[in-house]
C-alpha cells in the first residue's frame, strides 16, 4: 500500500517514526504529564533555526501548512516547505481549519465596521 498525500507519495521510512512520535508524546502525557518543554533563543531564518533545534531523529516537528496565495508563495519561501524538505527528523505538517477563512472575513468586517447579519454565522436554519 502507497501512502500519499496530494500526490506527493509517503517515504516508508518517514510514517513509522511520525506515528511512534505522536504515540510518545500521548503516553507521556497520559502517564507522566506534559512533556518538559525548554526554551531556546536561535538567531536565524526561520526554517533553519527550527531545524537547528529538532535536529535529533526522534524528534518530531510540527509546522503549519497555511494555504498562501500565487504571489505570496513566490516572493516569501515556505518553512513547511523548507523544513519537509531538510529535516532530519519526522514532520508533521498541520493545514489551516477551515474555518479560517470564516474567520479572517469577519475580522475584516469588523474592521471596517461593516453591518453584521447574525445568519451569515450560521447555516442559515436558525
Amino acid at each position: 500500500m502507497e501512502l500519499t498525500h496530494s500526490g506527493v507519495p509517503f517515504h516508508a521510512e518517514t510514517v513509522p517514526p511520525l506515528v511512534s512520535g505522536i504515540a510518545n508524546a500521548r503516553d507521556h502525557r497520559r502517564h507522566r504529564g506534559p512533556p518538559p518543554v525548554s526554551i531556546r533563543a536561535v538567531r536565524s531564518t526561520p526554517g533553519r533555526a527550527l531545524l537547528e533545534i529538532a535536529d535529533r531523529a526522534d524528534d518530531l516537528l510540527v509546522v503549519g501548512a497555511g494555504c498562501r496565495g500565487r504571489v505570496r508563495r513566490a516572493l516569501c519561501p515556505s518553512v513547511a516547505r523548507y523544513c519537509l524538505a531538510r529535516a532530519a527528523c519526522a514532520v508533521l505538517a498541520v493545514p489551516p481549519s477551515p474555518l479560517a477563512g470564516d474567520l479572517t472575513s469577519l475580522h475584516r468586517r469588523v474592521g471596517f465596521r461593516l453591518p453584521l447579519d447574525a445568519r451569515e454565522l450560521t447555516d442559515g436554519t436558525s
